[in-house]
């Protein structure tokens, strides 16, 4: 399922750079309690920060909980959302597998890399670009 995109901070085209196996690989971690982490490490550091972000499905504009940015990366990427392969700076050498999906005015930046085993959420927050830049 590749598909070309605007990304959203500077509205150039770009292909999703993820195969069809990655995609279902990383929906089938990300669904799982058992096969995802979110845990800091020096090594690999993340920027987790689910309550600062709205949930567009939320009950009263409550704020994303670590259940439901979980559930909300795994619907994004059935649905196709663009995913970008990115170098990691810690590890070197990993991959990361980011998204930039748009809420409203706002954009929502995400970040996975894939280990043997585990799925790590490397950042879940607000992108310091809106849709609109």
């Amino acid at each position: 399922m590749k598909r070309a995109a605007t990304d959203v901070c500077n509205g150039q085209e770009r292909p999703d750079t993820i195969d069809d196996s990655t995609r279902r690989l990383l929906v089938q971690r990300v669904r799982s309690r058992k096969s995802r982490t979110k845990e800091f490490h020096l090594d690999r550091p993340v920027d987790w920060r689910p309550g600062e972000v709205r949930n567009p499905n939320g009950i009263l504009d409550l704020c994303f909980t670590d259940i439901t940015a979980w559930g909300f990366i795994a619907d994004r990427l059935e649905d196709g959302e663009t995913v970008e392969v990115v170098p990691l700076r810690k590890p070197k050498g990993a991959r990361g597998y980011v998204m930039k999906v748009e809420l409203g005015p706002e954009v929502v930046y995400v970040k996975l890399q894939l280990t043997t085993s585990k799925v790590v959420g490397r950042s879940f927050h607000l992108s310091k670009y809106s849709a609109r830049n």
